[in-house]
């Protein structure tokens, strides 16, 4: 197991084990923070992210960093969107998406998906068997992040979906502590999907 975890290691810099020990901590602690519907999901996860993107980009994993690069550009949205009040209203509640969000959600997770299979493309990256699998969790993680920026509980459900593939296939690169982080990303999103339904609930009454 120590080996699984640390043998892609044997070979980095120190920086590099240093960044991604950081990402893997502020990556825990947003979504941590974001169970608990608490502000602070966005700029930790900022952080976490933007570490992300520039160690995927190393690894050349091209949908993955595009993928990263996303989650910083809307935790800027959704930190955006969380705080700002309309006509002195409260802070942006928990919901569940409308007919037309679903169908943004879905016009969204196929248009990632052609966007991700392109860049691919464009940089005449052989497309492999695992990356297909990087490509629908990319669809589905973008769409996921879209639905958090608006707080609709179905996000949970896409973290959820999308971690469950990636775990695996984290695991098939080799890449021990990514699979490992998603692993407690997919334990934390089960309750985080739970506290964001009871607080729906309390609303509904």
């Amino acid at each position: 197991m120590f080996d699984f975890l640390f043998s892609q290691y044997k070979n980095a810099s120190t920086i590099q084990i240093v960044l991604e020990l950081i990402a893997f901590i502020f990556g825990i602690v947003s979504v941590w923070l974001a169970k608990n519907e608490h502000i602070g999901v966005y700029p930790s996860g900022l952080i976490a992210t933007i570490i992300t993107t520039y160690l995927l980009f190393l690894a050349g994993y091209l949908g993955d960093m595009l993928l990263n690069g996303y989650f910083s550009i809307m935790s800027i949205y959704g930190w955006y969107n969380w705080t700002r009040k309309e006509n002195n209203s409260a802070n942006l509640p928990v919901s569940r998406t409308t007919n037309s969000e679903k169908i943004t959600g879905i016009v969204l997770f196929i248009l990632t998906i052609f966007v991700v299979f392109g860049v691919y493309n464009y940089f005449d990256y052989k497309i492999k068997t695992d990356n297909y699998f990087d490509i629908l969790a990319s669809g589905i993680f973008f769409t996921g992040m879209w639905f958090m920026a608006k707080k609709k509980i179905e996000n949970w459900t896409l973290w959820i979906i999308g971690d469950l593939i990636v775990v695996p296939l984290y695991v098939y690169r080799g890449l021990g502590m990514l699979a490992l982080q998603y692993l407690v990303f997919t334990i934390i999103a089960v309750f985080g999907y739970t506290e964001w339904k009871k607080t729906l609930n309390k609303s509904r009454q």
